[in-house]
């Protein structure tokens, strides 16, 4: 297992111009990280293409990995010109992934306003295409594709796994984020026991939660069900964190775990001591 970071943790930084995505590498690097997920907010590698070099030289430099890229994506059109544009531009990040070096990239599939199960089961063969058209030009570098239980459409564990099934591809995998599952209402032990065998990559992310019934107010967002959530710093929210990774050790699953910290806290405090709690619990359970 390597424990790492999401560069989306610090995106905050980034954005404001205090820190670069290399200043974020050496950064991770000091803070006992072995790993940099490259996710690409704040910073754009499509046109800025030097910046791939120099992100790998900056992770060798330092001595961490770079476990993956993440990024955007979103099949549901009724237009069919705009689908296949969809499919050409992330072949294109497929492109990055490989320049990248890594062998792991997630890119979303699909957002929209009504997460019915019956307009997931509708469009389920179209979104399968589209991912196994990627998946096979990936595997021509040896790359696994994969989604991400997020965006409310395909969020849910069995959304997920159903999506996996129809794509039929060995290198299409789950982006397994062991928070998410809350925001469909799963119970986060509970998805990642039945969602780990498919995992190519680990997110781990924390929320505290509170019910419909009492809003908390600002800061927070709702589930599916309108439950409350509002991101947390790990090991400090309402995820059951030690069962959580309990599952994951217990799955024999010893790829890379890449904090994402998306709370109201200060991004490099939340993102240092979710290192630190996840550390500790890993070594605990």
């Amino acid at each position: 297992m390597k424990l790492g970071l999401s560069t989306y943790s610090l995106a905050r930084e980034i954005q404001a111009g205090a820190m670069s995505v290399l200043d974020v590498i050496a950064w991770i690097a000091e803070h006992g990280g072995e790993h940099v997920e490259i996710v690409p907010i704040g910073y754009n590698l499509v046109d800025n293409p030097d910046l791939i070099g120099a992100i790998r030289a900056k992770a060798d430099a330092v001595g961490i990995d770079i476990s993956g890229y993440a990024v955007g994506g979103n099949f549901v059109t009724d237009d069919e010109a705009a689908f296949e544009a969809e499919i050409a531009r992330l072949k294109g990040e497929v492109d990055i992934a490989n320049a990248l070096g890594v062998k792991r990239m997630r890119h979303d599939v699909a957002s929209r306003q009504d997460t019915s199960i019956e307009r997931f089961m509708r469009e389920l063969p179209k979104l399968a295409e589209a991912c196994r058209r990627i998946a096979d030009y990936a595997a021509t570098f040896g790359i696994v594709t994969s989604v991400e239980n997020h965006g409310y459409f395909i969020q849910a564990s069995d959304r997920v796994l159903a999506l996996i099934d129809a794509v039929g591809r060995d290198n299409y995998k789950l982006t397994l984020d062991v928070g998410n599952f809350m925001c469909a209402d799963e119970n986060s032990v509970a998805a990642v026991k039945r969602t780990i065998r498919a995992a190519s990559i680990v997110h781990l992310k924390d929320f505290y939660l509170r019910p419909a019934a009492q809003p908390p107010g600002e800061g927070w967002f709702q589930t599916i069900s309108g439950n409350y959530l509002r991101g947390a710093v790990l090991g400090n929210g309402d995820i059951d964190m030690r069962g959580v990774l309990q599952a994951v050790k217990a799955s024999g699953y010893d790829g890379y775990l890449s904090l994402e910290f998306e709370g109201i806290e200060d991004c490099k405090f939340g993102a240092r001591v979710g290192l630190a709690n996840a550390r500790r619990l890993w070594d605990e359970v």
